[in-house]
């Protein structure tokens, strides 16, 4: 019963991460061949919405090293929960900022 606990402990933040990285990916996979990927008018503005998922894959692994500093959390997992929940917010800003006023068809 142990054995089989602690397998599921570590599998699952890393089965639960690919799920999220493979819903992000055929998402944007999907936007891709409608042709609706975000497009904005000025150059900055652009490379602002390129930079959105990997910039939330960024600061959600500092956010979870930071928590497994200071609380209980184990290292290990903050490296594998942090750049997936990054990943997820840095998609819903992708969406949120593709959507704005200033984009263009």
């Amino acid at each position: 019963m142990g054995l089989s606990l602690e397998i599921a402990r570590i599998v699952l933040p890393i089965a639960i991460v690919g799920g999220i990285a493979i819903f992000v990916i055929l998402r944007m996979k999907d936007k891709y061949k409608k042709g609706t990927l975000g497009k904005k008018k000025t150059k900055s503005s652009q490379i602002l919405l390129d930079s959105l998922i990997p910039f939330g894959m960024m600061s959600g692994m500092a956010v979870s090293i930071l928590l497994s500093l200071f609380t209980p959390f184990s290292f290990l997992s903050a490296i594998a929960w942090g750049p997936g929940i990054g990943m997820f917010f840095g998609y819903f800003a992708y969406e949120i900022y593709s959507n704005n006023e200033e984009s263009y068809s």
